[in-house]
């Protein structure tokens, strides 16, 4: 049955009218509902119900309106159960009235009404006050406030004795807005909300539904219009394309406040930080070939994480989306996790899971932009509300989408709390910030008069960027050691300085400088590396220019951009060769790690999210060799603070062989105060070098650990086995070895 179908839902037949006095007998007759008032209440186009439903008195008089779809019959009684007075049908549709003694109803009423015969027992949702607290109403109207999901959307709430859902939303336009769902066959006319116009909240308390029930909000435009709209700060939807939501209880028991005690320190900037990146729907698939929910990926994901090493695992967007091939970054509500794979209570199991095997679970987060589609937030009370009115500033040209207005209080209240939300009710450890390049620029991807420039006549969104920095302050307020990351791909300053010197306030960056010289390199074949040296050397020109993280991430495997593996030139050995090699760079060179899934063993196809990873890949030894180096580098990388403690100070790296431009070879060691420092050795050609000598500032026997040609790795075996001890020459303690082909080594200092 459509909702359309739904409106009318209840009424079986005309009902006859119960015995009793007749509306002009009544008396009160100024407070009953006049004939106009009937019109439009049973045209969904009565306006302030709260005017004339319910308990109504004057200084002579005390009458209750009430309308009840179906009804052929109705009582008031009092709060315990002593039926007062019957009511009068003022129309057929459901209308009814009573006057009655005004004190016998003082503490309340209930409401006996027969449909055909069948009693049922019912609370007049006209009766019970607004839930709205002042403190709420100012700081929103303020843009100051941090938890709109604890009073906007639907929340479970008791009032006056009575259980229900208080239902809030945000429309400050609109001419009606009126709450439809199960528990009222979604028909339009029976909960409409009360607005209030200093802050433009409408709400209304509803007796009786619970968890599960289903809701959305129609919203009745200034010109007429109605619109179904699911809620903004609905935290859980009955389907991912659906209008409709659902009211969420968690009753979930957390088990991770040894993980909460110990978050700061794991997530410190001299902490390791290797994060698996992953796609929830298309990391597995089942034996039918559906996408795994939550309570199956706490079991497998986390297995192989652990295995593997990671530290942290990070979820392309989880927030409700409805179109799949988005991948989650068109977001059509910020506080409702995506049913796809369960309930919000069966991901916070996984995240607790996590935290129970020491694995940190960062969240891509998207407050850039938002969808059009209709029943989402474009357009909400018939204005541009979250959006700007003007697509120079309100559109993206890219992606067919909308720009929140970050410089409006409540979208501002709105964007804020759902990064605290996540933090506080999901316990997510970090944020990813999606696309923030654009939101830094108005000009991002516009020509020539396709933009507007700021109050200076410059092209920074000056309101972004405040807004970035009030959500940065404020995870650092309420959610301290809590990670937020920016995905920012220009050169903007200050990305990671704190607020108060005027930065951005991201604990990390992503280094697009590092991925983008570091892929183009070794995409040329060896031959040509020579002439391009600088592209591989030039990141630690910058390298601590940001607090960085070197990240491999699914945007490189998409859209036409090949595979990691399929990057590398040379027939199938050098590309695997390359590839370790890409990694073992990556996991040697200052900043924190993150990897797509998938590249972790050298996956032969672009992502698919409509698919699967190949596994099936793991049966041959190379794939096997990839996975297992990757294993091996995360194993050293949390072994040795040397590779991690000073990732983002300069006494943390130190060049021995910088300009061998020639022979394609760079040395460089990793530093710790009080640790064992880690050479490493690369040679950037398929040409072994047996008598590679570097010089070092201290004697000593070095040991490898890692060696990226090991056949164990699928490698050619060439190496150094036992320890090398430096040789004094001419005052410099050098050091012979041998490099392997397009290879890497580390090297562990002994003494």
């Amino acid at each position: 049955m459509s909702r359309a179908d739904n409106q009318g839902k209840g009424s079986r037949k005309s009902p006859a009218k119960p015995a009793g006095k007749t509306p002009a007998q009544a008396g009160g007759s100024k407070l009953l509902l006049n004939a106009a008032q009937i019109s439009q209440l049973l045209a969904a186009d009565l306006l302030n119900p709260f005017a004339c439903l319910g308990l109504q008195r004057n200084t002579r008089s005390t009458v209750i309106n009430t309308f009840l779809p179906g009804a052929t019959a109705a009582w008031v009684s009092n709060l315990a159960g002593e039926v007062l007075v019957p009511m009068i049908c003022l129309d057929p549709a459901g209308v009814f009235a009573a006057k009655l003694d005004g004190a016998a109803v003082a503490a309340g009423y209930r409401l006996k009404v027969s449909y055909a015969g069948d009693i049922v027992w019912c609370d007049d949702p006209y009766r019970f006050p607004s839930l709205l607290a002042d403190a709420d109403i100012w700081l929103f109207a303020e843009g100051r406030h941090e938890h709109v999901w604890q009073f906007l959307g639907a929340q479970e709430a008791v009032c006056q004795g009575v259980r229900g859902v208080q239902f809030a939303v945000w429309a400050p336009n609109a001419r009606r807005v009126a709450v439809l769902g199960d528990f009222n066959h979604y028909d339009n006319r029976t909960h409409v909300l009360r607005c209030h116009p200093g802050c433009g909240i409408w709400e209304m308390f509803v007796p009786g539904p619970g968890g599960g029930a289903g809701y959305y909000f129609e919203v009745t435009t200034n010109s007429g219009q109605r619109l179904q709209k699911a809620d903004p700060c609905a935290r859980a939807m009955r389907g991912f394309a659906d209008v409709v939501a659902e009211v969420c209880v968690s009753h979930y028991a957390w088990q991770d406040d040894a993980w909460l005690q110990r978050r700061a320190a794991a997530n410190s900037e001299s902490a390791p930080m290797s994060v698996y990146e992953l796609h929830a729907g298309s990391w597995r698939r089942d034996a039918s070939g559906q996408s795994l929910d939550y309570v199956t990926l706490a079991a497998t994901l986390l297995d192989y994480v652990v295995d593997m090493g990671f530290t942290h695992i990070e979820f392309l967007p989880l927030t409700e989306h409805p179109f799949t091939g988005s991948w989650g970054y068109q977001p059509v509500g910020l506080y409702a996790p995506t049913c796809r794979f369960g309930s919000p209570d069966q991901l916070r199991a996984l995240i607790d899971a996590a935290h129970g095997r020491d694995i940190g679970v960062i969240l891509d987060w998207v407050p850039a932009h938002f969808p059009n589609d209709p029943h989402g937030l474009v357009g909400f009370d018939g204005t541009a509300l979250y959006e700007h009115a003007d697509p120079r500033k309100g559109a993206h040209p890219d992606w067919g989408t909308l720009i929140y207005n970050y410089g409006r209080a409540e979208v501002l209240n709105y964007l804020v709390s759902s990064a605290v939300y996540w933090v506080r009710e999901f316990h997510i450890d970090g944020l990813r910030v999606d696309a923030v390049a654009s939101m830094l620029y108005l000009d991002y991807s516009r020509k020539a008069g396709e933009w507007l420039p700021n109050v200076h006549g410059g092209r920074e969104n000056l309101e972004a960027i405040s807004f970035l920095q009030r959500v940065n302050a404020a995870l650092k307020t309420h959610c301290p050691g809590v990670l937020t990351i920016a995905e920012e791909s220009t050169a903007w300053p200050g990305v990671t300085k704190p607020v108060a010197s005027s930065g951005l306030g991201f604990d990390y960056k992503w280094n697009m400088g590092w991925m983008h010289d570091t892929l183009s390199y070794l995409a040329r074949d060896p031959v040509h590396r020579q002439h391009h040296h600088g592209e591989i050397t030039f990141s630690m020109m910058y390298a601590y220019s940001e607090q960085f993280v070197l990240s491999l991430s699914h945007d490189e495997v998409v859209h036409g951009k090949r595979s990691l593996l399929h990057k590398m030139p040379g027939d199938a050995w050098r590309q695997f060769a390359n590839l370790r090699l890409l990694l073992a760079l990556m996991w040697t060179h200052p900043g924190k790690k993150l990897l797509f899934m998938g590249c972790e063993f050298g996956a032969q196809k672009e992502w698919d999210h409509d698919g699967a990873l190949d596994w099936a890949l793991l049966a041959a030894p190379a794939h096997q060799g990839v996975q297992r180096l990757v294993r091996d580098l995360n194993r050293v990388y949390r072994n040795y603070p040397a590779l991690h403690q000073a990732d983002h100070n300069p006494s943390g790296f130190e060049w021995r062989d910088m300009h061998n431009a020639a022979e394609s070879v760079l040395a460089y060691q990793r530093l710790a105060e009080g640790a064992a420092n880690v050479l490493v050795c690369v040679n950037l050609t398929p040409m072994v070098r047996y008598d590679y000598v570097v010089i070092l500032r201290e004697a000593g026997s070095y040991r490898e650990i890692i060696n990226s040609d090991s056949e164990y790795y699928g490698g050619s075996n060439v190496g150094n086995s036992g320890s090398l001890q430096t040789v004094a020459v001419n005052g410099e303690h050098r050091l012979q070895l041998a490099l392997p082909p397009l290879g890497v080594l580390l090297l562990e200092r002994q003494g």
